[in-house]
């Protein structure tokens, strides 16, 4: 159909770089601070995941980070991830995903480790969901 899929917040507001590992270090506006991936429980499970991202990653000789963003790219052609970062530090990682080839067994590999739908928590506050009423 020609059309690009942009995948927003492709590391998951900074999960999946393998940083976040208490929301009480994030400063006090932190929109985490409110997520629900970001709670108790679902942190707790969310962590879990992310530690299996980061054992594939140190095979690999990667971050997290760059794994996961190698991961959608190789999901097809018409992806391309918008990562944002305050660090040019991290910039310059992420754009070294492209450099990380995956095959179909390290594709296997970390789908079978972070399968689809696994993450523990709906993705905005509920109050966020709500529509307003005009």
């Amino acid at each position: 159909m020609g059309i690009t899929f942009v995948a927003y917040s492709p590391l998951g507001r900074g999960f999946l770089s393998g940083t976040i590992k208490d929301t009480d270090k994030l400063p006090p506006e932190d929109y985490r601070r409110t997520s629900p991936r970001f709670q108790g429980e679902n942190l707790r499970r969310n962590l879990e995941l992310e530690r299996r991202l980061e054992q594939l990653a140190a095979e690999k000789s990667c971050t997290p980070a760059q794994l996961a963003l190698a991961w959608l790219l190789a999901q097809g052609d018409d992806i391309v991830p918008i990562p944002g970062t305050k660090r040019q530090k991290f910039l310059e990682q992420n754009t070294r995903a492209v450099d990380l080839q995956l095959d179909r067994e390290d594709l296997a590999r970390i789908d079978q480790a972070i399968p689809r739908g696994a993450t523990a928590g709906e993705r905005y506050p509920e109050a966020a969901m709500r529509r307003v009423n005009l």
